[in-house]
């Protein structure tokens, strides 16, 4: 009552609005796989002897192996110990061959410095990053390449280590993302029954409580003052169907509840409980949410009043103070040795501080040495969206009047 549903301010998207996590590491493994062949037709092209050939296509898979595993999710969560050993291994896999195949080995290191990227902290990661990056100007000069070739080769290991870098995170991201869209899901409908729970609590507690209190009346009428009881039997069956009306309003997820019906719906069931009530509204128009709100805390205040003491008094107070709006509710105590006798006693003051924060409001409810109870509801004034339209166009004529 008064809230608008938990549901996120925008749709979540389709389920096809975001790759699959499966298809981001198909992405990843497809780019590995696309480097590694280009290095393995490289090696082939210097028609090196079976055994270096063999080697070298060892080395390939150890090292397709291992980046398989640093670019796996969860591998920066490794073991310091674990991460120097499988980068020390990638590091001999990726160097060692350099001595044979020299430039053609080259975009190996670009998969070194990705893994550097991906397992060590940002600050050591980059400059390790930029080392591997500087390391490959040895091989280009020492076969006696020009300048622009030894740019070449540091430029593309530098570039391959970025794009293992990002596609990794990439598959990463669309994980955690298909992981949230599904948690924010568990939360809406967590916040939505939440929600269900609240209202019904604070509409049918109120409800109920004065469908008990009123058939008490009927039924110590009845023997001496039938026309009075058959009055009362008329309210039991609007608070009834008003009762049903509230329910049907949860379920669609919003209910607007005027204060001023909502203080003289309380004066009549307080003074069927023998209640003296007395009641002041200043307040003007509020806007609907806040209103609505501050209806609600009266709403649950006269529930606690009849299931948790036996008032004499209750007063009933909304005004305007200094840039907010408040509403307190004061009675004559709960009486010592009182106990709600229903096995639910709800958990209505926890409810209404949810609602007030939800309007930058707070609520505060003690019992005064005096005896009585006294509970306050402030909230910030939010004027009626209503109101104000009609002000501001009643300003407009008036100064198009002067101005004629």
């Amino acid at each position: 009552m008064g809230e608008a549903p938990g549901r996120p301010e925008r749709p979540l998207g389709r389920s096809g609005d975001i790759p699959a996590p499966r298809l981001g590491r198909l992405v990843l493994l497809a780019a590995l796989s696309c480097y590694f062949s280009i290095t393995l037709l490289n090696i082939l092209s210097t028609h090196s002897s079976a055994v270096p050939l063999a080697a070298a296509v060892l080395c390939l898979l150890g090292i397709f192996g291992l980046q398989l595993l640093h670019s796996r999710a969860g591998a920066h969560l490794a073991s310091t110990g674990r991460k120097i050993l499988t980068l020390g291994a990638q590091a001999l896999l990726t160097y060692l061959p350099l001595l044979v195949f020299e430039t053609q080995w080259g975009s190996m290191a670009g998969f070194l410095a990705g893994s550097l990227l991906l397992l060590l902290p940002p600050r050591q990661g980059w400059l390790l990053y930029g080392a591997v990056g500087a390391s490959m100007l040895a091989p280009p000069l020492l076969v006696g390449l020009p300048v622009v070739d030894t740019f070449y080769y540091v430029q593309s290991t530098l570039l391959t280590g970025l794009v293992i870098f990002g596609l990794t995170r990439l598959a990463d991201l669309i994980r955690v993302l298909h992981e949230t869209r599904g948690e924010l899901t568990r939360v809406a409908v967590t916040q939505e029954r939440l929600r269900f729970a609240r209202d019904l609590h604070d509409l049918l507690g109120y409800s109920l409580s004065a469908i008990t209190l009123k058939g008490e009346l009927i039924h110590r009428l009845l023997p001496a003052h039938p026309a009075r009881a058959k009055s009362e039997i008329k309210d039991v069956l609007t608070m009834s169907r008003q009762s049903l009306a509230d329910v049907r309003s949860v379920a669609s997820g919003y209910r607007d509840v005027s204060l001023e019906e909502e203080i003289g719906s309380a004066q009549s069931v307080l003074s069927a409980a023998d209640v003296r009530v007395t009641a002041r509204v200043q307040t003007g128009p509020l806007e609907r949410e806040l209103e609505t709100v501050l209806a609600t805390v009266l709403r649950e205040a006269v529930t606690n009043l009849l299931r948790h003491s036996r008032a004499t008094f209750c007063e009933i107070a909304a005004e305007r103070v200094v840039g907010e709006v408040r509403l307190i509710i004061v009675n004559d105590g709960v009486a010592k040795g009182h106990r709600d006798p229903s096995p639910h006693s709800g958990s209505g003051l926890g409810n209404l501080q949810t609602r007030l924060s939800a309007v930058d409001g707070s609520l505060s409810a003690e019992q005064n040495n005096d005896g009585t109870f006294r509970v306050v509801a402030r909230a910030p004034e939010r004027r009626s969206t209503e109101v104000a339209a009609d002000a501001d166009w009643e300003g407009r004529a008036g100064d198009s009047q002067s101005a004629a």
